[in-house]
């Protein structure tokens, strides 16, 4: 019996496609790019600030020093995590231009030019 060997392109079809996206410049491997990107930019500053709040916890004196910096941690949560919301907001909507105008054609039509 012999064991047939499998060509590495065939294992994962995927990934040339999407290199060739890539190099295109296709619209979804370009916002494919910006929202890991951004996503990874996110999640190490707020890993950092995790960190930092920590640090400050272990300093805090007394329960109301406590209390003043957990709401301050969370209050400055909130308005990160609604930033990030509206920065992927807004790459997905760039994006979504972008795709929009590369399928427009360069024909208008009007609405009574089609023979019944």
């Amino acid at each position: 019996m012999t064991k047939s060997k499998a060509k590495p392109d065939q294992d994962k079809p995927e990934a040339p496609a999407f290199s060739s996206a890539l190099a295109t410049g296709h619209p979804a491997a370009t916002l494919w790019l910006e929202v890991m990107a951004e996503s990874t930019r996110f999640l190490s500053e707020r890993v950092r600030t995790d960190l930092e709040m920590q640090q400050a916890m272990l300093r805090c004196q007394s329960p109301t020093e406590m209390v003043r910096l957990q709401s301050e941690f969370f209050r400055k949560a909130i308005d990160q995590y609604t930033s990030e919301a509206q920065r992927m907001f807004e790459i997905m909507s760039d994006v979504t231009d972008q795709t929009l105008k590369q399928t427009r054609t360069g024909t208008k039509r009007g609405y009574d030019d089609v023979p019944l």
